[in-house]
């Protein structure tokens, strides 16, 4: 049986890195006790009320638990608990290409990243990541000190005239040259989108609490794909998140080839 491939699916843009290829030269994680405000460019059209409100959303995000799930079409998802406050999560992420189909769990345990890879991992063990042996913004689904594995707060930045759009909803446009890497869209991609990547239409609403709700980024086609949206959803806010770090005769280290794959070394 072929081992499938771990990078260059042609599943949809905004595919996570660990399935698109993520270039070394795309933007750094942002570390959990670092999360960045969201501050609107220099505009005149921006509302400071708005990009307050998203800015306090998703500076929430770090002092709690949450679920997310992020999808692109029927050609990806990745679904993931995270507890911010102690750095542990769990994820899994599915993608489907023309002639493939991956669905990769993750686990993260302080600084430490198992996985279960099929064709790689042994039935009912982990493989052990090195992440220093991976590009900035390579990931699996989660990565250590990155609270979030969309990283709205980051995305969110770069936004350019941030509105309200109704009670607890907000619309405006993104400059995604200001944030490759994030949400898995790396630099080749952005410079795919052309000028379209400084004008990207994005939807956001919070909870009557004042917490992220849902973000829709209006993405444009490129490379012979057509338009789509990449649709996160938060909910579960509080929640018990189990991961447990695995024993370590349950524990494998990842081969060289995990690493070439995903840009590393």
């Amino acid at each position: 049986m072929r081992r499938p491939r771990l990078a260059g699916l042609g599943v949809a843009a905004a595919a996570a890195a660990f399935l698109t290829g993520c270039t070394a030269d795309s933007t750094p994680t942002t570390p959990a006790s670092s999360v960045p405000p969201v501050s609107a460019a220099p505009s005149s059209s921006a509302d400071p009320v708005a990009v307050k409100a998203l800015s306090d959303a998703a500076a929430q995000l770090g002092n709690t638990s949450f679920k997310m799930t992020m999808t692109s079409g029927s050609a990806f998802q990745l679904t993931a608990n995270i507890d911010a406050p102690r750095g542990t999560g769990n994820a899994e992420m599915t993608a489907k290409g023309a002639n493939a189909a991956l669905t990769v769990k993750t686990l993260l345990s302080g600084q430490d990243i198992y996985a279960q890879i099929p064709g790689i991992t042994p039935a009912g063990t982990w493989t052990h990541l090195d992440m220093a042996r991976l590009p900035d913004g390579a990931s699996i689904g989660l990565r250590p000190g990155q609270i979030d594995p969309a990283n709205t707060a980051q995305l969110l930045s770069a936004t350019t005239d941030a509105q309200a759009a109704g009670a607890g909803a907000y619309a405006g446009t993104l400059d995604l040259t200001r944030a490759a890497g994030v949400a898995g869209i790396n630099r080749v991609t952005v410079d795919g989108y052309g000028a379209d990547a400084q004008r990207v239409p994005f939807e956001a609403t919070v909870d009557r609490a004042g917490r992220l709700d849902t973000l829709t980024l209006k993405l444009p086609a490129a490379d012979n794909r057509p338009a789509q949206p990449l649709v996160v959803k938060y909910s579960d806010y509080g929640q018990a998140v189990t991961a447990q770090q695995p024993p370590s005769g349950q524990v494998t280290e990842a081969p060289d080839s995990v690493y070439q794959a995903l840009g590393g070394k």
